[in-house]
């Protein structure tokens, strides 16, 4: 979208109001599925407790949290209620935590497969598509939100997805006191590098990378 910082995204929100209308069904579709994924593969991997208390389902509603959502909208990085996950019920513990943690952002990652494809065909077929504002926008929100919910939750702090996957994989090189410090003050460190806007960069990255790659394909 070309703005950084809450402020100046506070202030972009209030000059282009229909820029909210074009990012809701981003938010919606990044956030229900990113959780439904959860919900799914946790049942899969023999924990109902998600399916039992609702939470394996398709309704944004379900799953809303309105400090993640805030935070997706001004800072650019958030997060939806947390499917609730009983570890004890896995198959194979250390397996089944890292397929679940994982399956949520292997559900942004099929979006913005999904989304890329059907962008540039789409345009392929009527290449004034692109210069259509909602269009063009409510493609882009689809692609980039969920391209920030990828690389947002595979940082290996708590109470983010990458935790469970690094504490799994590293738990025996890395002292159990960090992980002890890491989940008490993890929501606070977080919000710290959201408001410094020190995750600004790699998810510049990203985007730019998916972006080009778009790019690249619809002139090729």
């Amino acid at each position: 979208m070309g703005y950084n910082g809450p402020m100046s995204r506070i202030r972009y929100f209030i000059d282009n109001p229909l820029q909210l209308l074009y990012l809701l069904p981003a938010l919606l579709l990044g956030l229900t599925l990113h959780e439904w994924g959860h919900a799914y593969a946790a049942y899969r991997c023999g924990d109902p407790t998600a399916r039992n208390l609702g939470r394996m389902s398709l309704n944004p509603l379900d799953h809303f949290d309105i400090l993640g959502t805030l935070c997706l909208l001004f800072l650019g990085f958030g997060w939806a209620k947390p499917v609730p996950v009983n570890p004890r019920n896995f198959k194979n513990y250390k397996r089944d935590d890292i397929i679940v943690s994982l399956a949520g952002v292997f559900m942004n990652l099929l979006q913005v497969v999904f989304f890329s494809a059907l962008f540039i065909l789409l345009v392929r077929w009527d290449n004034r598509l692109f210069f259509n504002d909602a269009f063009y926008y409510i493609f882009l929100n689809l692609i980039g939100i969920n391209t920030t919910l990828i690389i947002f939750n595979l940082i290996p702090i708590p109470p983010l997805d990458g935790s469970h996957v690094a504490e799994n994989l590293l738990a025996r090189r890395v002292p159990y006191r960090v992980w002890a410090f890491l989940h008490q003050y993890g929501r606070y460190i977080l919000l710290a590098l959201l408001w410094l806007g020190i995750l600004d960069y790699p998810i510049s990255w990203a985007h730019n990378w998916v972006f080009g790659l778009i790019g690249k394909l619809l002139v090729a």
